[in-house]
C-alpha cells in the first residue's frame, strides 16, 4: 500500500464535515495511515460511510464519501455535476486542457460546495472554467493557465433577475490569458455576495481585465496581487454595467495597465443588472454606485484609479507609486439622458509619490459630460521625486488638509517596498496606515 503525507489543508478538508468528494486513493491512504499509527483506525462502511479518522487525536468524522478518484478532466466533470451541498472535491495535480463550463452547482447556505487543490503546492492547471447560476461554493488554490478566451467566468447564465451568488474564490492563480484584445483573467457577471481573495492575476488580455465585474453586488475583493505591464490599455479590476457595493482592499497592483481601478466603465445596455431604466425626467443609472477602494498599493500603471460613470465612490488610504501619468481620471463613457454624470467621488488620505517627468495634467484628467466640482479632496500627500516645489496637483475642487513636497521617507521604493520608514513623517497616510488601524 501506498503511502502518502496529507497536507494539513486536505487534513482540514477531510475533516469538515459530511458531503466529501475524494480521491479514493486518498480515502485508502489516510485508512492506512490511522490504521498503522496504532492510535485507532478509519472505519469505511460499504455505503462509503467514514465513521472515524484518528480517534486518539480526538477527532471523530461521519460523513458520507463519494469515493471517486478526479485525477483528470472527464472525472473532474463527473464529480462536480454530482456535487450537492456539503461536498468537497479534491483535485489531483495535473493539467486539465478542455475549456468547461458547469450550470446550477449549488451548494447551501452553511454547507457550500468547495473545489480545491489536493495540494496547494503542486495545484491542478486548468484551461478555463465557466460556471453559470452559481451557489454557495468555494473555489481554492486552483491554477488557469492559457487560455485564449477568459480564465474563470462566474455568471448568472443570462437569467439578470437569479443572479448567482456567496461565492468565494480564494488562492488562485490566473496566468497568460488571452493574450490579446478584451479577455479576462476572471470574468465575473451577475453575481451577488462574493469575495475574491489571495487570488494571483498575471498577464490577462492587452485589452481586459484581471477582474471584470458587470452588473455585480456585495463584493469584496481582497489580499490579491495583479501584475502586468505599463505599455498596454488593460485594467486590474473593473466594476461595470450596474455594480455596485464592492470594496476593494488591501490589493497589490504591479504596472496593470492602463486603469488599475476602473470605479465605472462603459457597457452595453442588455447587459446592465439591473436593468437600465429608460423612463422617467431625471437621471438615475450608473456604471456604479458605492464602491470603496482603500488600502491598496500600486507601482506604475497609467493611472491607478479611474472614476468612469460612477454615482459614488470612496478611494482612500492607498500608496500611489510613480503612475506612468495622472494620479486619477474622472470620466464619463457611457452619454445617455437616462445616466448621471461622474460624480461624488472621495479621495482621501492617500500616499502620491511621482516624478514631474511622468506627469501630466497636474496629476488629474478630466473628461467631458462630469461634474468634477462634485468630488472631494482631503489629507492627501503629495511627494514629487525630481522636483519637490511641483508636488501641489491641479484638483478640480480645493483640498483640506493636504501635504506637498514633503519626502514621505518610504522604505525601498525601487525594490517594491513602499511601507513608511521608521522615521516617516508620512504614516498616517497610505495603505499602511488602514492596514494599521483598528
Amino acid at each position: 500500500m501506498m503511502r502518502w503525507t496529507p497536507t494539513g489543508e486536505t487534513r482540514r478538508t477531510l475533516q469538515r464535515g459530511a458531503g466529501v468528494v475524494v480521491c479514493a486513493v486518498c480515502l485508502a491512504a489516510f485508512a492506512e495511515m490511522a490504521d498503522g499509527a496504532g492510535s485507532g483506525k478509519a472505519e469505511i462502511t460499504d455505503s462509503g460511510t467514514i465513521v472515524r479518522i484518528n480517534p486518539g487525536s480526538g477527532v471523530t468524522v461521519e460523513s458520507t464519501a463519494i469515493m471517486q478518484s478526479v485525477m483528470n478532466g472527464e472525472q473532474f466533470r463527473q464529480a462536480v455535476a454530482a456535487a450537492g451541498p456539503n461536498t468537497t472535491i479534491l483535485v489531483a495535480p495535473a493539467e486539465y486542457p478542455e475549456s468547461m463550463h458547469f450550470s446550477d452547482v449549488q451548494g447551501a447556505e452553511g454547507a457550500p460546495i468547495v473545489i480545491a487543490a489536493v495540494d496547494p503546492d503542486d495545484p491542478p492547471v486548468f484551461r478555463s472554467l465557466q460556471l453559470s447560476d452559481a451557489a454557495y461554493l468555494e473555489l481554492r488554490d486552483l491554477t488557469f493557465r492559457g487560455s485564449p478566451t477568459n480564465g474563470l467566468n462566474i455568471d448568472d447564465g443570462g437569467s439578470y433577475d437569479t443572479p448567482s451568488h456567496d461565492v468565494v474564490l480564494r488562492g488562485l492563480t490566473v496566468t497568460d490569458v488571452g493574450p490579446d484584445g478584451n479577455r479576462d483573467g476572471i470574468k465575473l457577471s451577475g453575481l451577488d455576495d462574493f469575495r475574491v481573495e489571495e487570488c494571483h492575476v498575471e498577464r490577462w488580455g492587452s485589452g481586459g481585465s484581471a477582474i471584470d465585474m458587470v452588473g455585480c453586488h456585495r463584493g469584496l475583493i481582497v489580499g490579491n496581487v495583479f501584475r502586468y505591464s505599463d505599455d498596454v490599455s488593460a485594467n486590474a479590476v473593473q466594476m461595470k454595467g450596474g455594480t455596485s457595493d464592492i470594496v476593494v482592499r488591501g490589493n497589490r497592483f504591479e504596472h496593470p495597465g492602463s486603469r488599475a481601478v476602473n470605479v465605472g466603465g462603459s457597457t452595453g445596455f442588455p447587459y446592465f443588472r439591473p436593468p437600465v431604466a429608460v423612463d422617467g425626467t431625471e437621471p438615475v443609472n450608473a456604471e456604479a454606485r458605492d464602491i470603496l477602494v482603500e488600502g491598496n498599493e500600486f507601482i506604475g500603471g497609467m493611472a491607478p484609479i479611474a472614476f468612469v460613470g460612477v454615482d459614488g465612490a470612496i478611494v482612500r488610504y492607498n500608496t500611489i507609486y510613480r503612475p506612468g501619468r495622472w494620479a486619477l481620471r474622472i470620466l464619463q463613457e457611457t452619454r445617455h439622458d437616462t445616466f448621471v454624470p461622474s460624480r461624488g467621488g472621495a479621495f482621501t488620505d492617500n500616499l502620491i509619490v511621482f516624478r514631474a517627468d511622468e506627469w501630466a495634467s497636474g496629476g488629474v484628467n478630466i473628461g467631458p459630460n462630469t461634474e468634477p466640482a462634485t468630488f472631494s479632496f482631503a489629507r492627501n500627500w503629495w511627494h514629487c521625486l525630481d522636483d519637490p516645489a511641483a508636488s501641489r496637483p491641479t484638483l478640480p475642487t480645493d483640498e483640506v488638509d493636504g501635504i506637498y513636497g514633503v519626502d514621505p521617507m518610504l522604505a525601498d521604493p525601487e525594490s517594491g517596498d513602499l511601507r513608511p520608514a521608521e522615521r516617516s513623517p508620512a504614516s498616517r497616510v497610505g495603505a499602511t496606515a488602514l492596514l494599521a488601524s483598528p
